[in-house]
């Protein structure tokens, strides 16, 4: 039966990549894991990923001109301290933790958007061993502890994953939503409409005991910070320095974060 699976997928993958070069795009420089996500996203109807992988080529080509997004602009963001970066989890995803707290709606929608992409990328390549697979995931951590009314952006959430959904395909392995106050269920529920139901299934919003051991048994006490019962300490995401690596298939690490 794997046999089966594995040469169905590298059918689909082939047909995927003629898809994407009749459409004017190029597969040349990604692996089959890359491939594989756009079809998974698209459930494996090959028509549908080509068009999704080509609008993602066109994106990062105009969005992500130098294939990365450097610190100089995004100053404001991580001013505020609000994204920290764990180590890896079990799985070998790595953590993101983002403290709503810390949060205020960007006046600049454009840095914001940038800010992003930013710190997917970034959080995505700190799990490259050498060089990127293709296939990498991340875990995240929204935790809305001691937020207030000023705190709310369902417009920036909303951004986020649609960014996630349209460029970022199959790269959140997880999303675990904790210390939820009463009042941000209405925003939730309205931030929720406009996921896709894959996007959906991944959310876990830990509300009770039992929830929350098997949320730190799920990532670890190793990764996981003393704050949610783990044994690690918070990072923030600018403190966390990343090897240049020599070759990677989407993000041109040795440009990056050096």
């Amino acid at each position: 039966m794997e046999m089966e699976t594995e040469k169905s997928q590298q059918l689909a993958v082939s047909q995927l990549r003629k898809s994407v070069e009749k459409l004017g795009g190029s597969t040349e420089k990604y692996e089959d894991p890359t491939m594989m996500r756009f079809l998974i996203a698209r459930s494996m109807d090959t028509d549908k990923a080509a068009k999704m992988f080509v609008q993602w080529q066109k994106w990062r080509t105009t969005f992500v001109p130098l294939g990365f997004i450097p610190d100089s602009e995004v100053p404001d963001e991580l001013e505020a301290k609000k994204i920290y970066l764990q180590g890896l989890f079990k799985k070998g995803f790595p953590v993101m933790i983002v403290k709503a707290s810390k949060h205020f709606p960007s006046k600049d929608q454009l840095q914001f958007k940038k800010f992003v992409v930013h710190l997917l990328d970034k959080t995505i390549a700190s799990s490259f061993n050498g060089t990127e697979v293709g296939n990498e995931k991340l875990v995240a951590i929204l935790d809305l502890k001691d937020i207030t009314y000023k705190n709310v952006d369902a417009r920036g959430l909303i951004t986020g994953f649609q960014f996630l959904q349209a460029y970022y395909p199959e790269r959140l392995a997880k999303l675990y939503i904790v210390h939820m106050p009463g009042f941000f269920v209405r925003v939730w529920n309205m931030v929720s409409y406009f996921l896709e139901k894959a996007t959906l299934e991944k959310v876990v919003i830990v509300t009770n005991e039992e929830q929350r051991r098997e949320f730190i048994r799920d990532i670890g006490e190793e990764a996981l910070p003393e704050q949610y019962g783990g044994q690690a300490k918070l990072v923030p995401m600018q403190d966390v320095v990343l090897t240049p690596l020599a070759q990677t298939m989407e993000l041109p690490q040795q440009l990056i974060f050096e």
